[in-house]
């Protein structure tokens, strides 16, 4: 199984129009934190796009080409990008860039996006959400496949034979299509034969097998294996030396976030006991002890056979020194004894 880390990359609103000196600070803490995982022998770092004040990545493949540069061996993925509000071609230039950048090791997580901001900033109605990324994803596969292409589609100028450069190290750019539970988009990821992670943010993860089953059904009757499919899930994370000491520190950053957000979606306000219920064994949240996290990890596994895990580090207000050790924690600790049990 590989293990990871990914992140929004939040960032207390500055409301400034220039001098963003705390933005400044948090995107060298980023690379600081991509280096790291790196050096721990992670496998993947993951950063996630978003047009918010409160999250700073709206360029994940910017931000990875600073962390490609102080980086050898760990594999550099969004998480995700928002395909829908996004030019294809750009898209796979960028990415393509930064795989000649860091020796082939760029990735696309490919999404729809659980944010909206994206839509309007750039001209698309959430009315052709679906259509939008259903479009856009084809488009992005076929640059991917062939270096000279035609396209024709509802959404862009179309264009004939036309090469899209530059093109990558690797024979072809991974794309991971990113869900959220959707049933069309396990299906859709099965029938193209795409790897595809979950975000399981709340909710028992066992709630997910029978949309892992039907990921893998759709890759087998569309005639793929579906043992060779690719799957990961991503969730909150947050590790510390002992289980209550994690929680301690974690809550008050993952309380501000999870109220605000619910706020904007008609959520009611998150609770202690709420958060403590979430963490439980068989819970979505990763927030505990070393050995904590490598028995839940092990227990997703018999869940559903995953190959990769992700690590979705919530900053917020804890201090940077506690990130990085739980960074620290996570590829020196819980990372081994994952491996082990699992015979990898």
């Amino acid at each position: 199984m590989e293990l990871g880390i990914s992140t929004f990359g939040e960032v207390q609103p500055e409301g400034v129009s220039g001098g963003a000196k705390e933005s400044y600070l948090r995107m060298q803490e980023l690379i600081a934190e991509g280096r790291l995982a790196d050096e721990t022998g992670l496998d993947v770092f993951a950063l996630g796009e978003h047009h918010r004040p409160d999250f700073i990545i709206s360029a994940p493949e910017v931000a990875l080409g600073a962390i490609a540069a102080v980086t050898k061996n760990i594999r550099l993925s969004s998480s995700v990008t928002v395909l829908s509000s996004a030019d294809p071609v750009r898209t796979f230039q960028n990415f393509a860039t930064l795989d000649l950048i860091s020796g082939g090791r760029a990735e696309i997580m490919a999404g729809r996006g659980s944010f909206t901001e994206s839509f309007p900033l750039f001209g698309y109605p959430l009315s052709d959400y679906d259509d939008l990324f259903s479009e856009k994803l084809d488009m992005l596969l076929q640059i991917n496949r062939e270096e000279v292409t035609s396209w024709k589609g509802r959404f862009r100028a179309p264009f004939r034979e036309r090469g899209v450069y530059p093109r990558p190290l690797q024979p072809a750019l991974p794309i991971w299509i990113a869900v959220g539970g959707t049933p069309a988009s396990a299906v859709r990821a099965g029938k193209l034969n795409l790897p595809m992670t979950i975000a399981i943010l709340g909710g028992k993860p066992a709630q997910f097998v029978p949309f892992v089953n039907l990921y893998r059904k759709s890759a087998q009757e569309a005639g793929h294996d579906p043992n060779q499919l690719q799957l990961a899930i991503n969730s909150q994370f947050y590790v510390a030396e002992d289980s209550e000491q994690a929680a301690d520190e974690f809550w008050p950053s993952y309380e501000i976030l999870m109220n605000r957000v619910g706020k904007e979606r008609g959520w009611q306000p998150i609770t202690r006991e709420q958060f403590e219920y979430l963490r439980l064994p068989d819970g979505p949240l990763f927030v505990g002890s070393p050995q904590e996290i490598v028995d839940k990890i092990i227990y997703q596994h018999g869940l559903f056979n995953h190959t990769r895990f992700l690590a979705q580090i919530v900053k917020g207000y804890i201090d940077h020194e506690k990130v990085m050790q739980a960074i620290r924690l996570f590829g020196t600790k819980v990372a081994p004894a994952v491996r082990k049990a699992l015979g990898k």
